[in-house]
């Protein structure tokens, strides 16, 4: 019997050395590649902004946060980064904005000017059904059937046309992801205008210049 318990403890002792090797070893991976993940959203974002504001020369001039409820009451947070030309000239702004999809979050980069006419969209994370997102990141483009380029939220109803009573068309067969892509540029456009003249929070002039 003591055997047996010789056993037990030692086995015990050898899975918890595993346990702890394997969590020390999966530590220094993730330590390993946290920095060329950040570095490769940095300039994901960076290409996103320059898609959006459908310029290359520019310059974030000032980065805000503002924190607004959605319909339920949930805090959300929107970045805002205030845009200008090489000669310092205002451009608009690039708009962070999340709401949920149909399968998770939806984060969405929009692109307005100065009057808050809608100049570009890009997605930067989703968690919808494969095939689903890169739909999303296409339909709504000029052109194309949901087009929104060149709207503007208060002068046009962006919303569904089925439903909705709104001026654009839904994916097929995808409403909710649709409604949700929709929402996000509507509380984009609320928080760029929601935007203090005076809220700069610790940014720094940074060219997006690669």
């Amino acid at each position: 019997m003591k055997k047996l318990e010789s056993s037990l403890t030692n086995m015990a002792l050898v899975l918890t050395g595993v346990a702890v090797i394997m969590g020390g070893i999966l530590a220094f991976v993730n330590h390993l590649t946290e920095g060329p993940i950040n570095e490769q959203k940095t300039k994901a974002l960076a290409d996103g902004i320059k898609t959006v504001m459908v310029c290359d020369d520019l310059v974030v001039a000032k980065t805000d946060t503002v924190k607004q409820n959605d319909a339920k009451g949930k805090e959300l947070t929107y970045i805002i980064y205030q845009i200008q030309d090489a000669q310092k000239k205002d451009l608009g702004a690039a708009v962070e904005s999340i709401t949920g999809g149909f399968g998770g979050d939806l984060k969405v980069l929009v692109g307005f000017d100065p009057e808050g006419t809608i100049l570009g969209y890009t997605l930067l994370e989703h968690a919808e059904t494969p095939g689903l997102g890169a739909k999303a990141d296409k339909w709504f483009q000029k052109g194309e059937k949901g087009d929104i380029i060149g709207k503007h939220p208060e002068k046009n109803s962006i919303g569904v046309t089925k439903g909705d009573e709104g001026e654009i068309d839904a994916i097929t067969a995808s409403t909710i992801t649709s409604r949700a892509f929709l929402l996000a540029i509507n509380n984009a456009y609320k928080a760029y205008k929601a935007t203090p003249a005076d809220a700069a929070t610790g940014a720094t002039e940074q060219n997006k210049e690669e």
